[in-house]
């Protein structure tokens, strides 16, 4: 069967096409009850002769073999490989008819390699040629040699040679799903009319098949996603932060959809999109890339409008390198109450089925749902954060109401004191411990000054970052984590890694706070570190001497730390603490520089 056309060719009529049992037997615009049309196929073999009489077993076992089983695509395989037995053709192939009717959205083929598929490349479109014609006119048509047929446009290269041709409807509940083609009748002779009667009798026990394993795939396919949007409500109620959250999106997007890769993009100041969250095979290349903001697709997802591309690798809407790769592919606004958070993509690699209409719905559903868990995200992350400015404002007053008046007052009762001592070593004793008050009530003073300063206020520098991070991480864990830099780490290392870094460093801490029960921890930042591979990194330490950690205990903690190393070519991994006998626990996070 000719798998690609290069040309267009003229329509054909409906009389052109071979139709045994006479011209109301495939016309267009017939379409009979199931039932009633498999009792017609088979009161047509009634009288016929003995020959036909004794294939009906192979028939009644073909039919027999294309009803078993559920699953769509694993039925038209099945149905291929039983036509081309029943028919004793060499090859079969099942074209399923887009939404529109207008071309073919799936090809499925039997008695082709893999590898001979491969350098065939790209399958038939169905919007020209012998298939395009069969798509127009849904008929029966028989062909002794359909490189002579004038809606015939040839075939591509490495195609192998066909002659003989039979092509046969198939109508699911009175609807066209795709036609059945088989080529090469086996011994070099032609599709003779038994062939024709076995074969539309089978595509009529054929479009039942499709018609059971299409409600199943529909009921199948609605569950899957929904229990996706659960697991990323889930994970969100977990208690995980928010990148945990966006990372469970773009994993559920990608599994669910049965794409390339899952991605999660977040809107940038200057206007464009920045990948946040990549669940794919290499998912370092794109993380942290920003689509500009000159991007038709980005002027639309900020819109709230999804956008679905055929073949985003030559769809001229798209500005990214990274589409190259990519066939199919959605697009979806992550809103909700008409504000758009981000957008969810999910490509396919090239060459695969476009997404279905009923596949484009239940994303744009679960893309609404993802939006409305990032909400929920980003309150909870709004209401921790003021907890800790609030901590920090209530901390701020006290240091300058309670602790600087009673040093002070504590260091005029020194400074009198000193002034009637007339042992000369007390006076210098006493003199230095006014001076040492005086140095704390400076260093108190700038404390307070640092308590009270806004986030937007501090140096973005990574030192400072690691600094502001250890500073709100002691007001709950009650005391102050010890820290240290070894090498130049604002000069040399990069922003997507030092982003990935405060990540990890907020996640150690929180884990500390919440599980180890320590009363130290150590901070070291190292970026003269040299990984197990050679290369120079960067390398986080956070160790405490609390519990350690529990049996049995949850790790997404651990497996986000992981995965952020991981993504940028690091790793991560746990050792010993500093507490007695090596009590408790140190995580040790590092990325290539």
């Amino acid at each position: 069967m000719p798998v690609q056309e290069s040309q267009e060719s003229p329509e054909p009529s409906p009389g052109s096409s071979d139709s045994p049992d006479g011209p109301d037997a495939g016309e267009p615009g017939a379409a009979p009850d199931t039932l009633e049309a498999a009792t017609r196929a088979a009161h047509s073999l009634q009288g016929l002769s003995t020959e036909l009489t004794a294939r009906v077993p192979q028939l009644l076992e073909a039919m027999r073999s294309v009803g078993t089983g559920l699953e769509l695509h694993s039925t038209l395989d099945r149905i291929c490989e039983t036509a081309a037995e029943l028919a004793d053709a060499r090859y079969a192939a099942i074209g399923v008819v887009d939404t529109e009717g207008r071309g073919l959205s799936d090809f499925v083929t039997h008695g082709m390699s893999t590898e001979l598929a491969r350098k065939i490349g790209h399958r038939p479109d169905g919007k020209r040629g012998l298939l395009g014609a069969l798509i127009s006119h849904p008929d029966t048509v028989r062909l002794p040699d359909l490189t002579k047929d004038p809606r015939s446009a040839g075939f591509p290269a490495h195609h192998p040679p066909m002659k003989t041709f039979l092509g046969v409807p198939i109508r699911v509940q009175g609807e066209i799903f795709g036609n059945l083609y088989l080529a090469e009748k086996n011994g070099g002779g032609e599709f003779n009319d038994y062939d024709v009667h076995m074969v539309r009798v089978l595509a009529t026990e054929a479009g039942i098949a499709i018609g059971n394993a299409r409600l199943y795939e529909a009921a199948t396919q609605r569950e899957r996603w929904i229990d996706g949007s659960v697991a990323v409500t889930t994970a969100l109620l977990s208690g995980g932060d928010a990148d945990d959250a966006l990372a469970v999106v773009a994993e559920q997007a990608r599994h669910l959809a049965d794409s390339s890769a899952g991605i999660v993009l977040l809107p940038t100041e200057e206007g464009g999109m920045e990948i946040v969250a990549v669940s794919a095979d290499n998912p370092a290349t794109s993380l942290g890339v920003v689509i500009p903001a000159g991007s038709p697709v980005v002027e639309k997802l900020l819109q709230g409008d999804a956008v679905f591309a055929d073949d985003a690798a030559s769809d001229p809407r798209m500005m990214s390198p990274m589409t190259s790769q990519y066939g199919p592919c959605m697009m979806l606004p992550l809103q909700s109450g008409g504000r758009v958070l981000g957008a969810l993509v999910t490509p396919r690699a090239r060459g695969k089925r476009p997404f279905t209409e009923s596949e484009r719905t239940l994303a744009t559903q679960f893309a609404s749902q993802a939006a409305l868990a990032l909400m929920m995200a980003e309150a909870q992350r709004d209401r921790e954060r003021l907890a800790v400015f609030e901590d920090r404002d209530r901390i701020a007053r006290d240091l300058h109401d309670l602790v600087i008046q009673r040093l002070f007052a504590t260091g005029m009762m020194l400074e009198g004191a000193q002034r009637r001592s007339i042992v000369p070593e007390v006076r210098d004793g006493v003199g230095k411990a006014v001076d040492e008050l005086d140095v704390t009530i400076q260093e108190i003073r700038t404390a307070i000054f640092a308590l009270q300063q806004g986030p937007a206020e501090a140096p973005s520098g990574l030192r400072t970052r690691v600094l502001r991070e250890i500073n709100m991480a002691a007001v709950p864990l009650g005391f102050k984590p010890a820290h240290r830099f070894l090498g130049p780490i604002d000069a040399v290392v990069g922003e997507l890694v030092g982003k990935n870094l405060i990540a990890a460093l907020r996640e150690a801490l929180s884990n500390a706070f919440r599980h180890a029960e320590a009363t130290r921890i150590e901070v070291v930042v190292d970026c003269t570190a040299t990984l197990s591979d050679g290369r120079p990194g960067v390398r986080l330490e956070v160790a405490d001497d609390g519990v350690g950690i529990v049996e049995g205990g949850r790790r997404s903690g651990l497996r986000n730390l992981r995965r952020r190393a991981e993504s940028l070519g690091g790793s991560s991994s746990q050792r010993p603490g500093i507490g007695e006998d090596g009590g408790g626990t140190t995580l040790v996070w590092e990325a290539p520089l």
